[in-house]
């Protein structure tokens, strides 16, 4: 009994000096711990580990890296540096036959070593003050503690230039990823005081900025990074919720700004519940972003819109679907905006149907998202604000010269474009209208500045108009381009189409991936047809894998439904890029305005998430109905959902019905809300972001009254007449809503 007694007593004993020693733990301890656990969360594969420890030279290198080529588009190293790591897991890992093994130690001091003593360098300051910091750092988080003291030391330069005073460190993506790998060495290191303050530039660095397009001039190369700039010379998140990296106003969302949020997320992580734990107005900064620009810029919030990537679209896997963590981590931080959070994590996890449906226009990116819970387009265009597309940094995107030419992706499932970017045809992009040249300019020839102002939308938030105003100098050709948003289809209209050059120009509908048969109607007569490139005329519709394409006129059309081949390697130029042709069947459709065309035009209506029996019993000209297509003024009216959308290119007039004219004293888009031949609603947008005031006047008597408006009534014209405020500075080019 007294043994018995004797033990109980040694037992709470200990148990009490764990809970002592547990609650000494200090909130830098804490999330040290979080962190190698994330670090330690992916599995560990004990026959690669084998295969690591074999192959090693007595040098501390591995086959298969060149150790000389440390250019852009190799450094190789880098798999160097990353197979350290997974012999670290390996050795720190209990179920794995490595777990504190002698051999596997001396690898990784054997390789430490050689990466120390010639500290690779990097032609891509990238790798140097952000890649390789961050494996190192991981590095050492994981086993520093076991490494010989010489090693660490010698590691510290290298690992150090992950610095928040760094070069790199500018304002927007990096200066987060920075400071990020700097904060887990002073975990490593156990400065208190320099983690505490770099914490602070991560929080602070979640803001958004002033758009780059609200001044002239474009300086991001002579601009010096570190924290002592604090000038973000609008790079970060815009106050649209799109993401710029650089001073191009390129669209950077889906890039250098996911990995800034998923940066800022994994922070907000670690620090929660300590004293270092973020704010809650921060927090829901980045929710919003996440949500409204990040969300909005994915097909059903889960798979990458393909019209947001730049250079990127030359990786494999680039339209991978995007899994539930950051939703998830989101959710463990703060309760703002719980339900859409939740959804995106079940759609993302589950796959369950979407319910979202919104109509969104980055205005300080010129990029539109339209979403319905069956299906998901885009436009991506530019102006005298914006540039057309990324650099081909590190030789990649070497083909992206059009894609940014009013490009219309349209997905139902979701993947209809996943690695299709090898066999692809660049003058041959969805939704653009391309003089088709014997082969492109070379790709320093890519990114261009627009030259023209009316690039922009009009929307409420559910339904939408796009404009472009399309000229490129550099092909000499130009196009009045807009789109028409509805619940069930959108209009696509080019008028003006015109080039000096003697080419032909193509307006292309879609290239895709080819599944399953082509259906074309020609005369109210459809069939499959076979696999062949050529033209086919009369056609009243085309369906293919869930979407039609219908023509209000009988068109010639070109179908191309056959296998193509090509390597990524013709894209990106990268060392480590797949060199082997790959063949994948490709469906393309276009319209061929012919050689040096002089004001052509197409008509074309998208019904998304359709099919034959449904594209055969529709009555396209009930619903839909196309009232303009101009180089001045091009108009659709949906009949059903009694909208009308209007664009004015110059002062113009449109007759909506029989007793309803509207007429814009200016350029601009409008929309019409009615109930027959009520008005409930207009919208209008200034694509040219200068107008003080919108000035309109539409048949019959409105009665209204509004502080950013005012209504007259002519009686004479027997016309209302309304002036509307629009919004300026950082507001310009978004729309305002009057409802009556």
């Amino acid at each position: 009994m007294k043994t018995l007694k004797k033990d109980f007593y040694i037992t709470l004993l200990f148990t009490l000096s764990t809970l002592s020693v547990s609650a000494a733990k200090s909130d830098m301890d804490i999330i040290k711990d979080r962190v190698i656990a994330e670090l330690m969360k992916s599995p560990v594969d004990d026959n690669e580990i084998q295969a690591l420890i074999n192959s090693l030279k007595g040098d501390g290198t591995w086959p298969g890296i060149d150790y000389k080529d440390v250019s852009r588009e190799g450094f190789l190293h880098r798999i160097h540096a990353n197979n350290m790591v997974l012999l670290a897991k390996a050795y720190k890992t209990k179920l794995s036959k490595f777990y504190k093994k002698k051999n596997v130690k001396s690898t990784i001091e054997l390789a430490l070593k050689n990466w120390v003593d010639n500290d690779y360098i990097c032609d891509n300051w990238w790798h140097n003050q952000i890649g390789t910091p961050n494996i190192l750092v991981s590095l050492m988080l994981v086993i520093g503690d076991e490494l010989p003291k010489e090693l660490v030391e010698k590691a510290q330069p290298i690992i150090g230039r992950a610095n928040i005073d760094a070069r790199g460190a500018r304002p927007g993506g990096d200066r987060i990823k920075i400071g990020g790998i700097e904060a887990k060495n002073m975990l490593f290191l156990g400065d208190e005081e320099r983690f505490g303050a770099i914490i602070n530039v991560i929080e602070s660095e979640i803001k958004k900025v002033e758009w780059i397009g609200m001044d002239y001039g474009y300086g991001y190369r002579h601009d010096e990074g570190g924290f002592q700039n604090r000038s973000e010379g609008g790079r970060g998140i815009q106050y649209d919720n799109s993401f710029h990296h650089r001073k191009d106003g390129v669209n950077n969302t889906l890039s250098y700004g996911l990995g800034y949020a998923s940066a800022f997320i994994e922070w907000a992580v670690y620090a929660r519940d300590t004293k270092y734990l973020f704010s809650d107005e921060k927090l829901e900064e980045l929710i919003d972003y996440f949500l409204d620009g990040i969300c909005k810029t994915a097909v059903y919030g889960k798979f990458p819109d393909a019209g947001a990537k730049n250079r990127s679209i030359s990786r494999e896997g680039s339209l991978d679907p995007y899994d539930a963590s950051m939703a998830e981590k989101l959710l463990s931080v703060s309760d703002y905006r719980k339900k859409e959070l939740k959804e995106i994590a079940n759609i993302r996890n589950t796959g369950i149907e979407t319910t979202i449906s919104h109509a969104t226009f980055f205005r300080h990116s010129e990029h539109f998202t339209f979403q319905r819970p069956d299906f998901f387009t885009s436009v991506r265009m530019y102006s005298t604000r914006t540039h057309n597309m990324e650099v081909p940094y590190n030789s990649e995107g070497l083909l992206n010269h059009h894609r940014g030419d009013g490009v219309n992706h349209i997905s139902v499932t979701g993947d209809e474009y996943h690695d299709i970017w090898p066999v692809y045809d660049y003058q041959k992009i969805p939704g653009t209208t391309i003089v088709q040249k014997p082969e492109l300019p070379s790709h320093e020839e890519i990114q261009i500045l627009g030259v023209t102002d009316f690039v922009g939308a009009v929307t409420d938030g559910t339904y939408g108009t796009v404009a472009f105003d399309f000229k490129m100098q550099r092909d000499a050709v130009a196009a009045r381009k807009s789109w028409f948003f509805f619940d069930k289809e959108y209009v696509c209209l080019g008028a003006g189409i015109s080039t000096e050059k003697e080419l032909p120009v193509f307006t292309t509908l879609n290239q895709n991936l080819l599944r399953g048969e082509v259906t074309v109607s020609a005369k109210n007569t459809s069939s499959v047809i076979d696999k062949s490139e050529k033209s086919y005329e009369n056609v009243d519709w085309v369906f293919q894998d869930g979407i039609g394409y219908v023509f209000p006129r009988p068109t010639t059309v070109h179908i191309e439904n056959i296998q193509k081949t090509g390597s990524w390697w013709r894209i990106n130029k990268q060392t480590d890029s797949p060199k082997d042709n790959i063949a994948l069947d490709v469906f393309s459709l276009w319209i061929d305005h012919g050689k040096r065309p002089k004001d052509a035009t197409y008509e074309y209506i998208v019904v998304p998430a359709t099919s034959t029996e449904e594209l055969k019993q529709r009555n396209i000209d009930s619903s839909v109905s196309i009232l303009y297509n101009t180089p001045y003024v091009q108009a659709v009216k949906n009949n059903d959902l009694g909208i009308c959308q209007m664009v004015f290119y110059k002062a113009g007039e449109v007759q909506v019905s029989e007793n309803l004219k509207l007429t814009s004293d200016l350029p601009g888009i409008v929309m019409l809300k009615m109930d027959g031949e009520s008005i409930k609603e207009i919208s209008v947008a200034d694509p040219n972001r200068e107008l003080g005031k919108m000035h309109i006047s539409v048949s019959g008597k409105l009665i209204s009254i509004g502080e950013d408006y005012k209504v007259l009534w002519n009686e004479g014209k027997n016309t209302s007449e309304i002036a509307i405020d629009m919004p300026q500075g950082l507001d310009a080019g978004k729309t305002v809503t009057v409802k009556f």
